[in-house]
């Protein structure tokens, strides 16, 4: 049986599944025997898998030609950092470009040359790029915010005292070295080099930057001061002021919160001639006196006899004087001219706050 067996059917089946005959059929037919002989197929070869050939052998040559780039990008990019130091002779441009050519020994499909040199330029720029970006992004915030508290605008404000008819250059230095900002809320920072009396809470102000200049000009008169009296600290500008122009400075605030936001303000600038009192402005302080100069930053209907008896023979007072109907300040200076004997003279029209008794 199987003799005639044999010589009906003479091919093996591994030759049938080798070289098929043309299936004859429906589509659907068609498929599945396709897929079962391709499936053979398979089987038989799967031990020669390590020998490639045809187009699997191009397939597997152009997969190392892929992943050439991201392989030779990290040592690249390296060489620039990290073996810089090795060559024993001075770097340079040429042994710059030298340096990649190791790393890339193990990649042997690279086409073309220069496409080794173009990542290694230009990933370092991008980081360094950003690195500019990111140092540039703090030096704007910090250039705005010196834009304020810089001398120059400290400058250009002693400029208008000066044409405004400032002349005494101790009151212009002082003027310019005293950081007006520090003594006045953040909101308004950016108000604190102009003309104009600013808030400081409590209902009073810190007067004018030219009111400030005008009033210890005509204190000092270009005289040596040793003790002034200042009386109304606010904030404790003014007193700033005053200690880069006198030997020893005197202030006196009714207000308790003021007086403490003075003391914080004044701390860090650590100027060591002020002496910051909680008191009766009115009343002077007698323990210290007599003083060459005193300065009231608020208005009154007349100068307390108090202040006038504590000024030196031979000082000035200055402070702005009210009328009795209350329309009108005007900025008075009193010159005492013996122990019994002052002298008046009436100057700018100005506005203050009013000068007040007691403590609160």
């Amino acid at each position: 049986m199987t003799s005639e067996r044999a010589k009906r059917f003479p091919l093996g089946l591994e030759d049938l599944v080798r070289e098929p005959r043309r299936p004859e059929g429906r589509p659907g037919e068609v498929r599945a025997a396709a897929l079962a002989a391709s499936a053979a197929l398979n089987a038989r070869q799967q031990p020669a898998k390590h020998v490639p050939s045809g187009s699997a052998a191009k397939a597997q040559s152009r997969t190392p030609g892929k992943g050439q780039t991201p392989v030779q990008a990290k040592p690249q990019a390296k060489p620039l950092v990290t073996t810089q130091p090795k060559p024993q002779t001075a770097p340079s441009l040429s042994s710059s470009a030298k340096a990649p050519a190791k790393p890339a020994t193990h990649a042997t499909h690279a086409p073309n040359p220069t496409t080794r040199a173009t990542p290694q330029s230009t990933p370092p720029a991008k980081p360094a790029a950003r690195a500019n970006e990111r140092s540039a992004a703090p030096n704007v915030a910090l250039n705005s915010a010196l834009a304020l508290t810089s001398e120059r605008v400290r400058e250009r404000m002693v400029e208008r005292l000066r044409g405004n008819g400032v002349t005494d250059q101790r009151v212009l230095n002082a003027m310019a070295v005293v950081p007006r900002h520090m003594f006045v809320d953040p909101g308004l920072a950016a108000q604190a080099y102009e003309d104009a009396a600013l808030p400081i809470g409590h209902h009073q102000t810190i007067s004018k930057p030219s009111v400030v200049a005008r009033m210890i000009e005509l204190a000092a008169a270009g005289r040596a001061l040793n003790n002034v009296l200042e009386i109304g600290t606010g904030c404790g500008y003014q007193a700033a002021v005053l200690s880069q122009v006198a030997r020893e400075v005197y202030s006196i605030e009714r207000i308790k919160p003021l007086s403490e936001r003075a003391k914080t303000n004044l701390r860090p600038l650590r100027i060591p001639n002020i002496r910051l009192h909680y008191g009766d402005g009115r009343l002077g302080l007698p323990s210290a006196a007599p003083f060459d100069a005193i300065v009231i930053a608020a208005a009154g209907l007349d100068v307390p006899q108090a202040l006038l008896e504590q000024l030196a023979i031979g000082g000035r007072l200055v402070a702005p004087v009210g009328s009795q109907d209350g329309q009108s300040q005007v900025l008075t200076l009193v010159e005492r001219l013996g122990p019994a004997q002052w002298r008046e003279s009436r100057l700018d029209r100005v506005f203050f706050v009013p000068l007040k008794s007691g403590v609160i």
